[in-house]
């Protein structure tokens, strides 16, 4: 599983959590700005024309898409060209591998007045609980340690012993 506690600048924190990388994507997207293929994306040039209705590279897609020609003409058609906006820049392309995970945690990160910390797994969000992230410890954050602890104990990750 993947826990996420969000600790607002005002208020209370929050904790979710999500099942898997797939979850955790969907979960992401449905609160952000962008588009699903604008917080991570793969895809090549070639699908990229295809997407807008250009099966075939000519002068014609040259025309209306000279980017997108630029991007197939210099790296090759079919090479993955990578897409994370709040990484990279809003509509840039890289031949450089990005991980969904960075993208998914740089569209977290890039909402303002809340700072996320995300947990990839039952061990690392018990030891946060136990006070090994200095983000959620000591006396002064014992909310977001308890509410992490309620997701953990809701979950069944750790036994209610309070």
């Amino acid at each position: 599983m993947i826990y996420v506690v969000e600790l607002p600048e005002q208020g209370k924190p929050r904790a979710w959590f999500a099942y898997d990388d797939e979850d955790f994507s969907r979960k992401v997207a449905a609160s952000d700005p962008l588009q699903p293929w604008e917080i991570h994306d793969e895809v090549t040039a070639r699908e990229l024309l295809e997407d807008l209705g250009h099966p075939v590279l000519d002068a014609a897609a040259r025309e209306r898409f000279p980017a997108i020609c630029a991007l197939g003409d210099e790296h090759g058609w079919d090479t993955p060209l990578y897409r994370a906006d709040h990484l990279l820049g809003r509509g840039v392309f890289r031949t450089e591998p990005v991980a969904e995970r960075d993208a998914l945690s740089a569209a977290l990160a890039a909402r303002g007045g809340v700072t996320s910390c995300i947990y990839w797994s039952d061990r690392d969000a018990i030891g946060a609980f136990e006070g090994a992230d200095p983000r959620i410890a000591g006396k002064a954050l014992w909310w977001a340690r308890r509410t992490l602890y309620e997701q953990l104990v809701e979950l069944e990750v750790l036994a209610d012993d309070n």
